[in-house]
């Protein structure tokens, strides 16, 4: 499958890679040498891929490695929102490849869970570019054939579930799902429509988890998302929202 054609038929631009240290990296270095956006950095391997919290993103051939650059996609204060935006297209994408919707769930702030393990991961990373505009790279890895046993959270790929899907295939899913969610997104503007998505496809609402921060764990009862997207979290008679952090169930 022509991945190129499959980007250009939903308005992006894409460069192709057999190996490299990281989509992010290549998509950070297009927006500062003044790349105009809507760009699709995509490798069949990458030998330095990371994940949130400057964690090792494994990415042997087999699974999906694509970063996508924007510019001024939103307020930079609603920058993180785009983590939503990306999961639900990953969402989508799953269902489009055979995923049975019953199976899929999302994790906040921005993982796609299938039976309950960890399908893909998501990395936003940008800041104010030398012109003023704002620049964002939103970096997905989708594990189709392979996942690593070696992660703090149980991990899994679509091969084990019996789906078989080629990257060609997965990306053409992406590209048609990402267009549609940052349209429904709208720079920002429609974000409630994405929030109230999201939380119905959300695993454990209602229910007891934990977020790991770096000063530690908060242990409480997730009450869903505020109207900007962070976690509400009810504990020792109060509720707190929470911007950062990693969930466990």
């Amino acid at each position: 499958m022509n991945i190129k054609a499959s980007a250009q038929d939903h308005g992006f631009d894409l460069t192709h890679f057999e190996s490299i240290g990281s989509t992010n990296d290549a998509a950070l270095d297009y927006l500062r040498s003044s790349g105009h956006g809507n760009h699709w950095f995509v490798a069949d391997e990458q030998t330095g891929g990371r994940g949130r919290l400057g964690r090792q993103w494994s990415s042997p051939k087999g699974n999906l490695y694509a970063s996508l650059a924007l510019l001024d996609p939103c307020e930079i204060a609603h920058g993180f929102q785009l983590g939503f935006v990306a999961a639900l297209a990953i969402y989508d994408t799953m269902i489009g490849l055979g995923a049975p919707s019953h199976e899929l769930s999302l994790k906040w702030p921005n993982d796609v869970l299938l039976n309950g393990a960890k399908l893909s991961g998501i990395l936003i990373e940008g800041g104010v570019l030398a012109d003023g505009a704002f620049g964002v790279v939103i970096g997905c890895g989708i594990n189709l054939a392979l996942h690593p046993t070696n992660t703090p959270y149980h991990a899994t790929d679509l091969a084990e579930a019996g789906i078989v899907a080629t990257t060609g295939d997965c990306f053409a899913a992406l590209a048609k799902t990402f267009r549609a969610n940052l349209d429904f997104f709208d720079k920002g503007n429609g974000f409630g429509y994405i929030r109230q998505r999201w939380i119905e496809r959300v695993r454990g609402i209602g229910g007891p988890i934990s977020v790991r921060q770096t000063n530690g764990v908060i242990e409480g009862i997730f009450e869903g998302l505020d109207d900007q997207g962070r976690l509400l979290l009810a504990h020792d008679e109060k509720v707190t929202a929470i911007i950062a952090g990693d969930v466990f169930y």
